[in-house]
Parts: C-alpha cells; sequence; structure tokens
C-alpha cells in the first residue's frame, strides 16, 4: 500500500515519540500481578535546577539574608520544621507530610566535579554516571534491564509524558513515554490507523517500512493495555486540574490496577529562575503542592501510601547569591524530599548547607545522589544495585 509523506509522519510520530517500543507488554493482558505489599517508586523531576535554598529555607542564618537581601524568604514566613529551617510558603501540603511523618529532607546532595550545563548534568543524574563519563543509557532503564535478564515478566517503567528520558532506556528494554492513555487510545484507533494495519497485513512481501508497521502495530497493543489497565480501578478522588495533578492522578489509577509498573517518573518545570524567581518559583510549588497531596491523600484511602516512595530532584541547585535580576544562576549541591508512609528516617535527615563553606560561591555536596539510587534499588525495589550502577555506592537508612 502507497501512503502519502505526510502520513508515513503519522505513523511515525505514533509509533515513536508515544511509546518507545513496548513490545512486552502483551505478555502481561489478563494477569493479575501487583498487589498490596509490592514497592512502586514515583521519581518526581523539578527541571530546570530548583533554587533549593529558597525550598528549605535556612532562616536562623544571617549569612542566607545576607547573600539575598530582595530575594531570601523571611522568618515569619517560611514554614518551619525544625528551630533552624522551614519550607517555601506554598508547600503548605508539605508540611503537613513532615508533622505527619511520612516527609524526609536530603540536604546537599550532589556529586564530585558538578556540570552547570542543564543538558549535562540532567545526563549525569539520569544515567548515573561520574561527571567525567558519558553514558548512553539510564538508572531505571538498566534496572528494567536487570529485572528482564533470562525473564518471561519483566518489570516495566512508565513515564508521564510525549517523550522518554534518558533515565529510562535501557539496553534492551525501555519504559513506556505516555502522556494520557485516554487520548492515546483514541488516536491509536482512529480509523487511519487501524486501516494502515489491516491493509499491511494483506500485502505479501517484505516491504521497506516493515519495521515501522512492526513498531506501529506493538504500539497499538499498548496503547490498548495501558488505558484498558488504567480503566480497572480508577481513581475517584479529587486532583487538581493541572498537568502534574493529571498525571498523578493517572499514576495512582496504575496503581490500583493489575498494571506491571515497579517506577513511575513525571517532571514539572522549569524552575530554571535566572529571573523573577519568587513568582516563578511559587507557582510551580503551588502545583507541586496541591498535587502531591491529592495523590498522598489518595495513596492514604486506598492503603497503599506504605508502598509507594515519591521523591524529587533536580539536576543541580543554585548560586548562593542572588542576581540582579532577583534571580539566581545556576549551582551546585541541592536538596531531595522524600515522601513515603514506609520511610524509617524521618525529618531533616542531615544538616544544612554551611553557608560559611562555600566553593566558589557554591554549595559543598556532601552526599552523592547514586547513594540515593543504590538505597531505592537495593531496601525499596529489591535489586542489585551494584550491577545497575556499575559500583558499590553506600546505603541510606531513609528506607
Amino acid at each position: 500500500m502507497l501512503f502519502k509523506r505526510k502520513e508515513f509522519i503519522q505513523i511515525g510520530s505514533l509509533a515513536t515519540t508515544s511509546l518507545m517500543v513496548p513490545k512486552f507488554l502483551k505478555a502481561f493482558e489478563g494477569k493479575s500481578m501487583v498487589l498490596p505489599g509490592n514497592k512502586v517508586v514515583v521519581i518526581l523531576q523539578l527541571s530546570g535546577g530548583n533554587d533549593g535554598l529558597n525550598t528549605v529555607i535556612p532562616f536562623r542564618n544571617d549569612l542566607y539574608y545576607k547573600a539575598r537581601p530582595k530575594l531570601g524568604i523571611a522568618k515569619d514566613k517560611a514554614l518551619a520544621v525544625t528551630d533552624e529551617a522551614g519550607l517555601h510558603p506554598a508547600l503548605k501540603g508539605f508540611k503537613e507530610l513532615y508533622d505527619d511523618g511520612s516527609l524526609a529532607i536530603l540536604n546537599n546532595v550532589g556529586y564530585p566535579n558538578p556540570d552547570r550545563s542543564h543538558f549535562r548534568s540532567m545526563d549525569i543524574w539520569h544515567t548515573a554516571s561520574q561527571s567525567h563519563e558519558y553514558w548512553t543509557n539510564g538508572w531505571v532503564g538498566r534496572y528494567l534491564d536487570a529485572q528482564c535478564n533470562g525473564c518471561d515478566k519483566p518489570t516495566q517503567a512508565i513515564e508521564l509524558d510525549d517523550v522518554l528520558s534518558l533515565a529510562l532506556k535501557g539496553e534492551d528494554i525501555k519504559g513506556i513515554a505516555v502522556k494520557d492513555p485516554r487520548r492515546l487510545y483514541g488516536t491509536a484507533n482512529e480509523k487511519f490507523f487501524r486501516d494502515v494495519m489491516r491493509n499491511h497485513k494483506n500485502e505479501a512481501g517484505e516491504q521497506p517500512v516493515d519495521y515501522l508497521y512492526k513498531t506501529m502495530a506493538e504500539t497499538l497493543s499498548s496503547a490498548d493495555y495501558i488505558f484498558q489497565q488504567s480503566r480497572m480501578h480508577p481513581t475517584n478522588a479529587e486532583y487538581p486540574k493541572t498537568e502534574l495533578g493529571n498525571s498523578l492522578k493517572t499514576i495512582a489509577s496504575l496503581i490500583y490496577s493489575e498494571i506491571n509498573t515497579k517506577v513511575y517518573y513525571v517532571s514539572l518545570g522549569s524552575f530554571d529562575t535566572h529571573i523573577n524567581q519568587d513568582a516563578q518559583q511559587q507557582r510551580l510549588f503551588t502545583e507541586m503542592n496541591d498535587a502531591v497531596k491529592a495523590f498522598v491523600k489518595d495513596l492514604k484511602q486506598q492503603h497503599r501510601f506504605e508502598d509507594v516512595m515519591l521523591f524529587t530532584f533536580s539536576e543541580f541547585g543554585r548560586r548562593v547569591n542572588q542576581n540582579a535580576s532577583n534571580g539566581t544562576d545556576h549551582g551546585t549541591a541541592n536538596n531531595m524530599f522524600l515522601v513515603s508512609g514506609g520511610l524509617k528516617q524521618k525529618g531533616v535527615l542531615n544538616p544544612l548547607p554551611d553557608l560559611s563553606d562555600l566553593n566558589e560561591g557554591d554549595l559543598k555536596y556532601n552526599v552523592d545522589f547514586k547513594n540515593v539510587y543504590a538505597t531505592m534499588l537495593k531496601k525499596w525495589l529489591n535489586a542489585d544495585d551494584k550491577a545497575i550502577l556499575a559500583k558499590q555506592y553506600e546505603y541510606m537508612n531513609f528506607i
């Protein structure tokens, strides 16, 4: 069958950007795989380099206000969690999580020889490589590879986006990128795509674009599967009508379904606040706060909060000193939030940044983010972290 270039592009777009060749999905149809007690990780990427100092605010530190005479958040506006630190005023839901023992905060997280490029630093976080190494696969992707080594029921990972991040790309298995299961299902079932597949099946001989048809067939099957799974136990909880709210609502529905997914990945941004940081961070934190608050409430009502670990990260923090545009420029070390009903350590887990001991105006890291990954892999997902990360990292005690 001959078709126009525009139609070819339509097929290619559906087959290669909506889903990344999840050819193993059909094996799960009709099988019940995920039960209460099975652990799930939800990764929330704060894209653009979130300013950690205005996220967890050292309101007792005069050096903080000296470095940020206009940008510093006043003590009476910060949501105090200790005698020395408070959360950004938009994070009221996170303050509630802190108070009920469902939040842990890690400070000074980073890696040796930090890179201030968005793209390069994000690659380092996605691959879990050293700063001088250039890897082409991600740490979650390698987890997928390891879980499917010789198995017939591979674990999968889903990113709530149209394009798959490097973090979820393994050597043999890739995660699935799907923004909205309902929309993908509707697109996959449009008459044009169904007719293309039907006509292709009736053609004899090898075709130059057979690989594309094969990918498309797998995509159609996966679109059907994910959509049907998301409908099995849809959450009836109220979520904010924001992009992150919709994504976390979809994740909750999939957690309650039979789908064999251990890792969910979602992004929020951009936190690249070189100018007018106050308004941008306030807006993004309000979206994050409201969505995560609804997600946690939903999980608690369904008795699954003990099994879910949500953590946040950003590719780097910001400079300690504010700039001339009421913003902050690219920095280094940062904080991370850990949210779960299964935390063994809660609250502020390590000291706040030492603002009297900087590296050319930047915070010094003292927790390698790969220690966090190793802990997640070993203690939460029961995986071989040393093989996946290509090195033995130190385990932490938050789980």
